[in-house]
């Protein structure tokens, strides 16, 4: 039986960036790749129904093996990872025993992993943890999902007498630019309930997301030769400054945590001509996140009075909503949850999400799906790590709520 590290350090050596700017589905191409090969990975460990269809969705079922009544459970990983880091080839290595030390990743680069910026590097002292080299990011994000479901189904074929229910797994793409599920068919995936295995530290778990929304700014700028443009140019590039400086600049995500939401500077492309921002807008109460869409609506009210009427546009629309509206109805799940991570000796840790899952749209998609630990730190970045035993403790967690299915 394969290790589930093992299954991780083959996974992140696909490259499957998704891109937003990119018009097809998946977005790369790349990402089909991987998708092609997790279902022939499905069929090779013995589980059933395996589908990899156009979308680049990878749909298994592992049968129920009890005669006892239980409900259908769905686990889900996304396989692309974060268009907003660098990515490419991973050289991923361990680092056996870690001593609570610094870690260097790329030394000419000068490129630390250390416990003096990253504290919670000292709660994984003299365990194994998986690192980059420092010139791309990880790839726990969500491959550690996709490697601890396989582990767990693997566990369940190669011990026929531990009983378990029906169980559906999925593997989508482009999760990280807000598609995910875009084509997901829930009635067919035919899950009671899902979890999505794409949480951070050891303990967490999520019912409660953002609401979310992302607004994009066009500038009309008027370019004319410098030397003789007095009274006629419009320079879009200045314009864009002026919007940014209208935002408050506290409300960003270097300056909130908690509950705290914001306004996120994606994107800026401009010139003399034309510009081009994007803003992503996250506020975890539906009303909070209403007023930032009227916000962002007066800074273009505001810019087209200064500078003509047709100068800014900006259009708004709608990512994903808060979980939890759906989720409060159905605690039962979280609960199953909860008793599985205390049988592994775990605490769970309930905290709001700060961004979103596939879980969030799927729960209102018919699908009530809260989210599970994969175990990874530091997404998007270079600086991403994993402790090996979290990725084992997943996988456990995975086991434990298939077992005690069978007896809700």
């Amino acid at each position: 039986m394969k290790s589930v590290s093992a299954r991780f350090l083959e996974l992140v050596q696909y490259d499957t960036q998704s891109d937003e700017h990119s018009d097809s589905y998946p977005s790369t191409e790349a990402q089909l790749v991987l998708a092609k090969k997790l279902a022939e990975e499905c069929r090779a460990i013995g589980l059933e129904d395996v589908e990899c269809n156009e979308h680049g969705y990878v749909i298994a079922t592992l049968p129920s093996n009890t005669t006892t009544e239980a409900p259908t459970i769905g686990f889900l990983a996304h396989m692309d990872t974060s268009p907003d880091a660098a990515g490419g080839p991973v050289n991923a290595r361990i680092i056996e025993q870690y001593d609570g030390g610094d870690i260097i990743l790329d030394q000419e680069s000068s490129i630390i992993l250390s416990p003096d910026e990253f504290p919670h590097l000292q709660n994984y002292v003299k365990q194994d943890i998986i690192v980059t080299d420092g010139k791309t990011l990880l790839g726990a994000d969500n491959k550690a999902g996709i490697a601890e479901i396989l582990a767990a189904m693997e566990y369940f074929i190669k011990n026929p007498d531990v009983p378990h229910g029906r169980i559906r797994i999925a593997f989508t793409p482009d999760e990280e630019i807000g598609r995910g599920v875009n084509h997901f068919d829930v009635k067919k995936f035919g899950a009671d309930f899902a979890y999505t295995i794409d949480g951070g530290e050891i303990g967490e778990l999520e019912s409660e997301t953002f609401n979310a929304a992302q607004a994009t700014f066009t500038i009309k700028g008027k370019s004319v030769h410098p030397g003789t443009s007095k009274g006629i140019m419009k320079n879009a590039s200045i314009m864009a400054g002026e919007i940014i400086a209208a935002f408050p600049p506290t409300e960003t995500p270097a300056h909130t945590e908690g509950r705290e939401g914001f306004y996120h500077l994606a994107d800026l492309q401009s010139e003399v001509g034309r510009g081009h921002i994007t803003y992503i807008l996250r506020d975890f109460d539906a009303e909070g996140l209403v007023r930032r869409k009227e916000f962002v609506q007066s800074v273009a009210t505001e810019m087209n009075r200064k500078h003509g009427e047709g100068t800014v546009e900006v259009k708004v629309h709608d990512q994903y909503r808060n979980m939890s509206e759906i989720l409060k109805d159905h605690q039962h799940i979280i609960q199953l949850a909860h008793e599985a991570m205390k049988e592994a000796g775990i605490t769970a840790i309930m905290k709001p999400v700060r961004g979103g899952t596939d879980g969030a749209r799927l729960s209102f998609m018919g699908l009530p799906c809260p989210n599970i630990f994969a175990g990874g730190h530091n997404f998007h970045g270079p600086y991403e790590y994993i402790p090996i035993p979290s990725m084992e403790a997943a996988v456990q967690v995975i086991i434990n709520i298939c077992k005690r299915g069978v007896s809700k």
